[in-house]
Formats: structure tokens, C-alpha cells, sequence
């Protein structure tokens, strides 16, 4: 049988939207687009790395309520305000992810505020940090 979790952060917009902050499907975590809101302040900073940051404080305490961590990204999607910012954010994203090196997608179009320069969306597997993993590198 289909073991399925629904985390619920306590967001209004979760309950407004009719979402979860984070969806397990047996070992798959999908996470949803996650802005850099501090959920106990409900302050989003005004700069585009300290938002980064408490967009990865968010994903990381969701996926540690279901028993995983970044380590356990396969996929992410980031979202990029501002296109001034991708170095900056990217640089960040690659020190998170390092080692990890999930597929990952990077775009700039509008979010659903002014006030949000990213947001992150990932799908994680529980316990793909302790998998084997094969590299292939392929000559261009």
C-alpha cells in the first residue's frame, strides 16, 4: 500500500491555496515552491542572499519533519526575480548542493511578489544520500 504524508506549515496560504508545504509519496519528497519567509517573524528580507538562505532554513526543516535532507535532493527548480541576480543566488545554491549535485532547473520570470527574489522547489528521494552513485561524464 501507498504510504502518502502531507506537511502543513501552518501558512494561511496553505490552507487559502488548498496545498502542502511538502507531499511523501512512499520515498518521494516533493517539496513546493518555497520563498525566503521566515515562518516564525513572517519577515521576508529585503536582500537576495539572506532570502536564500531562510528559503533553504524552510526546506531543510520541512524535509528533516519527514526524516530526510538536502542531501537527499534529486531535482530543483530555482526562481530568479531579478536576472542581476542568478551569479549571486547560483553561487549560493552551489555551495548548498555540493556534493549532491541534483538535476536542476534555473529561470527568471515573474513571482507571485515584488517582494520575493527567489524561490525553490524540490523533489527529494529519502535516503538518496547513502545510495551508490555512478558519475558519467560525457566528453563534448
Amino acid at each position: 500500500m501507498t504510504n502518502i504524508i502531507k506537511l502543513k506549515t501552518g501558512s494561511p496560504f496553505e490552507d487559502q491555496a488548498s496545498y502542502s508545504r511538502l507531499v511523501v509519496v512512499d520515498n518521494w519528497i516533493y517539496v513546493s515552491n518555497t520563498a525566503g519567509r521566515n515562518p516564525q517573524t513572517k519577515v521576508i528580507p529585503e536582500d537576495i542572499l539572506e532570502q536564500t538562505h531562510q528559503v533553504f532554513a524552510n526546506i531543510e526543516t520541512a524535509l528533516a519533519a519527514v526524516d530526510a535532507s538536502l542531501a537527499d535532493v534529486v531535482c530543483s527548480r530555482v526562481f530568479i526575480q531579478d536576472p542581476k541576480d542568478v551569479p549571486a543566488v547560483m553561487a549560493l545554491i552551489g555551495e548548498k548542493f555540493r556534493g549532491v549535485d541534483p538535476a536542476s532547473t534555473v529561470t527568471c520570470p515573474p513571482l507571485g511578489s515584488t517582494v520575493y527574489k527567489v524561490e525553490l522547489e524540490v523533489t527529494a528521494y529519502r535516503n538518496a544520500s547513502k545510495a551508490h552513485v555512478e558519475v558519467i561524464r560525457l566528453s563534448l
